[in-house]
């Protein structure tokens, strides 16, 4: 059974983003057009975060700085890894050091 509200096509949601990041309202450009005003905000969010622009809510992250702290976050879960079985090994060694030493 086909969708009986097909999405907009992408051409029309980026004008209607063009509109609004021109100064145009959404609940203006939603009459004038047929769409909802809640729509054209989330074309305009989505827009943003594709872009990498400043994020609509404040404290909110953008797509880059989204895959910024994923990144960050894989690489100090490494870190910690290493520095634990870096503290073992140092531990093993203080403990065993005088097994591993041969007299000449």
């Amino acid at each position: 059974m086909p969708n009986p509200k097909a999405p907009y096509p992408a051409q029309f949601r980026e004008q209607m983003v063009d509109l609004v990041r021109a100064g145009r309202r959404p609940g203006e450009l939603a009459k004038e057009f047929g769409c909802h005003a809640t729509s054209i905000l989330n074309w305009v969010r989505m827009a943003d975060d594709a872009s990498g622009t400043a994020p609509a809510q404040p404290g909110a992250l953008s797509t880059s700085e989204r895959q910024e702290l994923v990144e960050l976050r894989r690489k100090l879960r490494q870190v910690q890894m290493e520095r634990d079985i870096l503290a073992k090994a140092t531990a093993w060694f203080a403990n065993n050091g005088d097994k591993t030493q041969r007299a000449f």
